[in-house]
């Protein structure tokens, strides 16, 4: 068991999915789970797999003894409006935070500055079992509580060790990535449309194609350069499509929208 006791406050989609893993692993289990959510159909869903639900945070102060796992898997921008709470719990224990761009140590000074804090930024498709988290051992955490987090987010999906300071960069790269994959697909079928095919037509060979073509990258171990190469016949129609992309530059546009997710992230950082 990844942990005796756990609190998660918040009950949104990557909560939903982290935590149904994890029970269904066994790495929690249902009886030693809290879930803090306000609204009351997220709340009944985690009820309903045998955790105990809290509608407000008030709720935890005397629950948060060093022995539990506090997991915050809210918004960045809710964590001033829950701190006060938070601080006087005096918690020492683990702290396991998903919040974007919010350091280690602002985390830890808005649980009273004693607590141990583990960064992850899991992404969206953890919620398929298919996601990849990076972790980072933050302020006051120690080996232990590194894999404490690893074996939980192991359950979502793939598990990278980062420190601190790429933590926004990771964010820009594999946080928003999910992002930038369904903006290709969407424009891949928005151009198969255009040349004449029907929408559902349009739909299934796009999404068959950029699965086919992840799962070639995930199973050789050939560079995406060198795959991109053997597609590419001199003269042919992919030349003739990836001349027009690069023309347009369109790695260094994918470059500098991996820079202003990053700068964006360091910004919330400082707010």
């Amino acid at each position: 068991m990844a942990s005796d006791r756990m609190i998660v406050i918040g009950g949104g989609n990557m909560a939903r999915a982290i935590l149904t893993r994890a029970l269904d692993q066994g790495q929690i289990e249902p009886g030693s789970l809290t879930v803090v959510e306000p609204d009351t159909e997220k709340r009944a869903f985690f009820e309903s797999l045998g955790a105990k639900g809290l509608a407000s945070v008030d709720a935890i102060r005397d629950r948060l003894t060093p022995d539990v796992a506090l997991m915050l898997a809210i918004k960045p921008q809710v964590l001033p409006q829950i701190e006060k709470s938070l601080a006087e719990s005096r918690f020492s224990g683990l702290v396991i935070s998903i919040l974007a761009g919010t350091t280690s140590d602002r985390v830890r000074s808005a649980l009273g500055g004693g607590c141990g804090v583990v960064r992850v930024m899991p992404n969206t498709p953890a919620q398929i079992g298919m996601g990849v988290s990076a972790i980072c051992v933050g302020a006051g955490a120690g080996e232990r509580d590194f894999l404490v987090a690893k074996a939980i987010f192991e359950g979502v999906g793939d598990v990278v060790r980062v420190d601190e300071s790429l933590m926004d960069a990771v964010t820009a790269v594999s946080g928003s990535g999910p992002a930038y994959v369904f903006l290709l697909a969407q424009a891949m079928i928005e151009g198969a449309i255009g040349v004449g095919l029907d929408a559902v037509t349009a739909r299934r060979l796009v999404l068959g194609t950029i699965r086919g073509g992840a799962e070639m990258l995930v199973r050789t171990e050939d560079t995406p350069e060198e795959l991109r190469r053997a597609v590419t016949s001199p003269k042919g129609t992919t030349e003739a499509a990836i001349g027009v992309m690069e023309e347009a530059g369109l790695r260094g546009i994918v470059a500098r929208g991996v820079r202003a997710a990053r700068d964006r992230g360091r910004q919330l950082g400082r707010s």
